[in-house]
């Protein structure tokens, strides 16, 4: 379920206006949400609400957890919207699609290991098969409705490299590093393609050795990156840090600076141990100082990524914003928290409405 979404809007598609001289209509019991006539239950949002708590940390207070169930909630609704527009426009995973990524999420484990980590995030081999099929469904509406339609001139690179002119004028040693990370925790903002984490040091070094194998063997950095690494800043765009400065290098661990000054452009450095992680490197490329003009195909490249990435967050942000104006959408729990002023809402089921009994959601 881990679609970028995590940062989708909420209020304005979420309460629901009441007319006052009319009851407000009861949702169904365990009925949290409903999409163009489609429910989103209580179950649902709780099932992936406990996938995204570190089973090492503090219970979250009511309010921390009512949040973070208000966002889980948020993000299937926009799930559901973007899968119906898969449907709509014949974009639907196949099931060799959803089988080749599922034979991949399996390949760094070994049988035991893979139905350990089922195990721990509740899972059945089902479950997470639809999951790779939504991720994969939900990627293809995006990359036909939104990344296709991205143009970028040569006069957009021209203004965007006088306009910020300075930036190319590089005044030390740069490296341009990419990186895999794996952690002996499980972390609640996780965000690589196989929502893949290790969550005790044993699987962390289990998972980093074979990840290594697979990199020995050819497998390219960047999908390694995105599917399985650990550090949500950067799995997503392949590991890449950009230019890291060599004085950065020097506040950095003694291990991880010794690595990047042993490698050349294009290798990847084996297994760094350090105390909270472990990690792996690649070094993309090294920059000497001096002015970078734009007839050096890497600027023009760097130039394209940026407004790339900037353009698709607008269009992407945008489209969903359009899908869900087109959208029926009741979000009973958060008419609840508005309702009870942010206190614990009650499910009302439609036995209790008028009695006024009702049920506490945890």
């Amino acid at each position: 379920m881990r679609i970028r979404g995590r940062e989708w809007l909420l209020l304005a598609a979420a309460l629901t206006g009441v007319s006052a001289c009319k009851k407000p209509i009861v949702p169904d019991e365990g009925v949290w949400a409903v999409v163009d006539g489609a429910p989103i239950t209580r179950d649902e949002v709780d099932k992936y609400y406990h996938t995204q708590l570190n089973p090492d940390a503090p219970q979250p207070s009511q309010d921390e957890a009512l949040s973070l169930k208000l966002n889980v909630l948020d993000e299937l609704i926009n799930n559901h919207i973007l899968l119906e527009k898969a449907k709509t426009l014949s974009l639907q995973a196949a099931d060799g699609e959803v089988e080749d990524k599922f034979t991949e999420f399996k390949s760094p484990y070994t049988e035991e290991e893979f139905q350990r980590q089922l195990k721990t995030r509740g899972y059945s081999v089902d479950d997470l098969k639809n999951d790779i099929r939504q991720q994969l469904s939900i990627q293809k509406v995006i990359n036909h409705e939104v990344v296709a339609k991205i143009s970028i001139t040569d006069q957009d690179v021209q203004d965007f490299y006088n306009q910020n002119h300075a930036q190319f004028n590089v005044t030390e040693p740069q490296y341009r590093i990419a990186q895999i990370v794996v952690t002996p925790h499980k972390d609640p903002g996780l965000r690589n393609r196989k929502n893949d984490d290790a969550t005790t040091d044993a699987e962390a070094k289990r998972k980093a050795a074979a990840l290594d194998q697979q990199l020995s063997t050819g497998a390219d950095f960047a999908q390694v990156a995105m599917d399985y690494s650990e550090d949500p800043a950067s799995s997503g765009s392949g590991g890449d840090l950009g230019y890291v400065p060599e004085s950065s290098l020097s506040q950095s661990d003694p291990a991880l600076k010794k690595a990047v000054l042993s490698l050349k452009p294009g290798q990847i450095s084996g297994v760094i141990v350090l105390r909270d992680s472990y990690r792996i490197l690649k070094l993309v490329s090294k920059e000497a100082p001096g002015q970078r003009e734009l007839s050096d195909p890497a600027v023009q490249q760097s130039i394209r990524d940026n407004i790339r990435n900037r353009k698709e967050q607008l269009l992407r942000a945008a489209y969903l914003a359009t899908a869900r104006n087109n959208a029926k959408i009741t979000n009973y729990l958060a008419q609840q928290v508005v309702e009870s002023a942010g206190k614990l809402p009650v499910v009302v089921t439609p036995k209790a409405a008028d009695s006024s009994a009702s049920t506490p959601a945890k």
